[in-house]
């Protein structure tokens, strides 16, 4: 049984589907105003992995993601550069697309921008009039008013009160309670504007979302993530204009899905504070597999400290993992009828149950990555027995293989390799060399055979002699 911990909850809770066999999420995506960082990419890699393991649960998952392509810092970005906002939105939602992609994060069913969601916004807005949830200034703005709205505060657990008192709230005489928020923002000289009902302007932030989920999943759905920072004040406020909306008993998303921060030497990264790395930077130190892997190896609720030295050991593991999927793919090649690997095959169903326990936990990568290590050291002990003269078990073996694939699926490692084949060439030169250095062990020349292996090694491959004939890898 899977269970999620549920944000507004604040515990873990079964997961039951609105549907049978269908699950429908919602995450909070980018303002394309830059480069995406490593902060940004967390919450995609996590729920980019949650919609893998649900398809593998034999669920019917529909994805959507947004993008907030008008906002404040979009315009500015543009007054500054003396282009249109429409420019810097779509260079910077290019810029996401090729950073995620580096990353293995599949893309989304629907990516709805605000700026193309202008008719959904202005409806919902008028039903919040019409309700009495808001209200029209004289300038032109529409507020939501908090105070109509009985459970403002339930997703954060804060009181009406405690927000007042805790926010540095700008002084604003059209608004009715402090804590009212704009719906719709009377247009501005150099800011992009449309028609509405209320005159030319553009939508607050908060309603953006609440539109768009509602407008590609219904009223009701499943799942609504995003990072902790979105807890309040962007999700509470979500809440508060779509419930008002809906007519029944069941309330806009069900489970509420939060990601910890990254951090830097414990400091939330952010632009605002200029202590981020984008993805586009670090990509040009370490490859997108080794990234994914790093915000991957750890629970996805805690927080992750980024460094270097983390990236490091985050890639050395990886590398573990491919070596063991290397073997797969030599052992792979062979035939073999005999049951040397039923054994194998056994501790590999053992271990993929324990995966599947693991994510069926709050999806708890961590703790299913752990599995992986521990069939891949299995495989490479198999290997190993092969490798002295032990017959080849390829039925069994294969079982072992699928298993061990299946969590890589999940996982999201080993797809870089297949996209970046080079048609065999890097095995024809390595055969090359290795086949240059056993002619010259042949001729006793050790100091060329020395060579050549401690070249190779420098350049990050190791060789390995064993009965069967010499073996290469990447170090």
């Amino acid at each position: 049984m899977l269970t999620v911990y549920n944000t507004m909850t604040r515990k873990k809770e079964e997961f039951h589907p609105l549907r049978e066999g269908e699950v429908s999420i919602y995450c909070c995506g980018v303002t394309p105003y830059n480069d995406p960082h490593i902060g940004n990419a967390r919450p995609f890699v996590t729920w980019d992995v949650i919609r893998r393991y649900l398809a593998r649960k034999g669920y019917k998952v529909r994805y959507i993601q947004n993008f907030t392509d008008v906002d404040d810092k979009i315009i500015n970005a543009a007054n500054r550069e003396g282009v249109t906002w429409k420019e810097i939105s779509d260079r910077y939602i290019a810029a996401y697309f090729k950073a995620m992609d580096a990353l293995n994060v599949r893309r989304a069913d629907v990516f709805p921008r605000v700026s193309e969601t202008m008719a959904d916004i202005q409806r919902m807005i008028e039903t919040l009039i019409a309700r009495g949830y808001a209200y029209v200034t004289e300038a032109g703005d529409v507020y939501y008013r908090v105070e109509a709205f009985d459970h403002y505060g339930c997703l954060s657990g804060r009181s009406l009160d405690d927000m007042e008192a805790g926010a540095r709230v700008e002084v604003n005489a059209a608004k009715e309670h402090p804590m009212d928020f704009a719906l719709w923002k009377a247009a501005k000289p150099g800011e992009p504007s449309w028609e509405s009902p209320w005159g030319k302007g553009r939508p607050g932030w908060h309603i953006e979302c609440s539109a768009m989920s509602v407008k590609y999943l219904g009223d009701v759905f499943d799942f609504h993530g995003g990072g902790n920072d979105l807890i309040f004040p962007h999700h509470e406020n979500e809440i508060a204009q779509a419930e008002p909306c809906i007519d029944g008993d069941e309330k806009f998303a069900r489970y509420w899905l939060h990601n910890g921060f990254i951090t830097i030497d414990n400091e939330k990264m952010s632009k605002s504070k200029n202590n981020f790395f984008t993805v586009k930077d670090i990509l040009k130190e370490f490859p997108g597999e080794v990234i994914r892997f790093f915000i991957l190896q750890t629970h996805y609720r805690s927080p992750l400290d980024f460094s270097d030295e983390r990236l490091h050991e985050a890639q050395t593991a990886l590398d573990r993992l491919r070596n063991a999927n290397a073997v797969i793919a030599e052992l792979s090649e062979r035939a073999g009828t005999a049951d040397t690997a039923a054994g194998l095959a056994a501790q590999a169903e053992t271990f993929l149950h324990d995966f599947d326990a693991a994510m069926d936990d709050d999806f708890n990568t961590a703790l299913a990555i752990s599995q992986m290590f521990g069939l891949a050291k299995e495989i490479n002990r198999y290997h190993q027995e092969i490798e002295r003269g032990a017959a080849f078990d390829a039925a069994n073996f294969g079982r072992a293989a699928d298993a061990y694939h299946a969590m890589a699926v999940i996982i999201g490692i080993f797809e870089q390799e297949e996209a970046t084949a080079d048609d065999g060439l890097t095995d024809a030169l390595m055969e090359l060399i290795i086949g240059i250095r056993q002619e010259a062990r042949a001729a006793k020349n050790w100091a060329v055979a020395d060579k050549i292996r401690d070249g190779l090694k420098e350049a990050g491959v190791v060789l390995e002699d064993t009965p069967t004939g010499v073996r290469w890898k990447r170090a």
